[in-house]
């Protein structure tokens, strides 16, 4: 697992930093107890201690740039690329949206334009129903009122021959209250029949 070999290069690390301290520690003391004079020692520098600490930053620097720099440098790279990327994918969609919306404009525009059309075409299938509806209706109620004149010219007929079945009934009936004789039924409707021609 890279987590373990991380804590383990760690640890190497630190084991061997405790191991240069105490090693230019045993130097310092030594250096001590000689009590050694030199140029170094003038100015208040430990050769060894200087030459050892110089090998640990080399050392540093050489575990750094085999392990750790390698790793940072490729998240660097990793992340920057992931930057460039959303970078493009953002353009991308931002003109993907660009014409999207080109689209539904038009695709409104046109939905627009056919929505007025259909309401253009409703109309005039309403104003042609409208109008067979009422040549219809006009048709059927002309027919109804000549169906009922008719009727009525026949009601009227029929009580036109009522009228005269009974008018000719009471002529009977009074002209044999005047005359005071009864005269047979077909001979009675043959002379009232007359009287009435020649009232017209």
């Amino acid at each position: 697992m890279p987590w373990r070999s991380s804590v383990s290069l760690w640890r190497l690390l630190l084991s061997l930093f405790r191991f240069m301290k105490a090693y230019a520690l045993h130097i310092v003391a030594a250096t001590e107890s000689h009590g050694s004079s030199g140029l170094f020692e003038a100015l208040g520098i430990n050769w060894q201690l200087l030459g050892l600490q110089a090998l640990a930053f080399v050392i540093l620097v050489v575990l750094l740039g085999k392990f750790v720099y390698p790793k940072l440098i490729g998240a660097i790279d990793a992340r920057e690329k992931a930057i460039f990327e959303s970078l493009e994918a953002a353009q991308q969609a931002e003109s993907k949206a660009e014409e999207v919306e080109e689209k539904v404009k038009k695709l409104l525009t046109e939905a627009r334009k056919e929505a007025a059309d259909i309401v253009a075409v409703a109309k005039k299938e309403a104003a042609a129903e409208v109008g067979a509806a009422e040549a219809k209706a006009k048709k059927r109620a002309e027919h109804i009122v000549a169906e009922a004149q008719e009727q009525l010219g026949q009601e009227v007929n029929k009580a036109r021959l009522v009228l005269r079945k009974e008018t000719t009934e009471l002529v009977a009936l009074a002209t044999e209250k005047i005359v005071r004789e009864k005269v047979d039924a077909d001979r009675d409707a043959k002379l009232i029949e007359a009287a009435l021609k020649e009232a017209k």
